[in-house]
């Protein structure tokens, strides 16, 4: 299945859509058994789910982002957070010209921390931009789907980014996942010395407790919860 939305300008013209969804993932290194564009691909999945839920307009992901901290690993690239706000607030005018004036950003790599300044500064004057999943929404489709790990242990290439994949795209996932769990510790220096710091496979979490089962409910969880942010922007 395609990750990338198919839809013609005239399936456009007849849904009308007041809401746009943008995926934002990174391109960056997720160990030996989860490839580079592992958080385009979860974003891309994430955004397909609510375009099939919801009367939303799916765009195209924005697949290189702010991926600093696994800069020094072979194959990551970056852009920086200046560009990635400039691009993101490009795409929200373009849509805004051709009446598009909602916008949520799908956002699936944790270091893409200029997204919540571009969500606050669009919403000064009223509700017009949504980050999402947050944090409370990530938590809850954890607990829903029976995760073992918690959100601080699995950070990266863990149960809960091959779960998805497990039962999502499949085929993204290589051998080996099964004896990649890496313990990364309180990791307090994060933003100062990398990831290398605290792991050398690249995998910071415990993908061992992966299923395909634990990803179908967690995307079921966050489409669920998906339609307050539709209801806080007034739709």
């Amino acid at each position: 299945m395609s990750l990338l939305p198919t839809i013609t300008t005239t399936d456009v013209q007849e849904q009308s859509p007041r809401v746009a969804v943008l995926p934002i993932g990174s391109y960056e290194q997720h160990g030996a058994h989860l490839p580079l564009v592992t958080d385009t691909a979860i974003a891309c999945v994430i955004t397909r789910e609510l375009a099939s839920a919801y009367p939303v307009l799916a765009l195209p992901p924005i697949s290189i982002a702010c991926s600093h901290e696994h800069g020094t690993w072979a194959g990551t690239v970056s852009i920086s957070a200046r560009t990635l706000h400039l691009l993101v607030t490009d795409i929200a005018a373009s849509l805004e010209a051709s009446g598009v004036r909602k916008l949520v950003l799908v956002n699936a790599h944790g270091g893409n921390y200029v997204l919540s300044n571009i969500v606050q500064e669009a919403n000064l004057t009223e509700a017009r931009m949504s980050l999402f999943p947050q944090k409370y929404e990530w938590s809850r489709a954890r607990e829903r789907a029976g995760l073992v790990s918690d959100s601080f242990g699995d950070m990266h290439a863990g149960e809960i980014e091959t779960s998805i994949l497990l039962h999502a795209e499949p085929d993204l996932v290589r051998p080996g996942f099964e004896t990649a769990d890496h313990d990364g510790g309180d990791r307090r220096f994060l933003l100062t010395q990398g990831m290398k710091a605290y792991t050398e496979s690249g995998v910071i979490g415990f993908p061992s407790y992966a299923t395909a089962d634990k990803g179908k409910a967690i995307l079921a969880s966050l489409v669920e919860d998906f339609a307050e942010h539709l209801r806080v922007l007034g739709e």
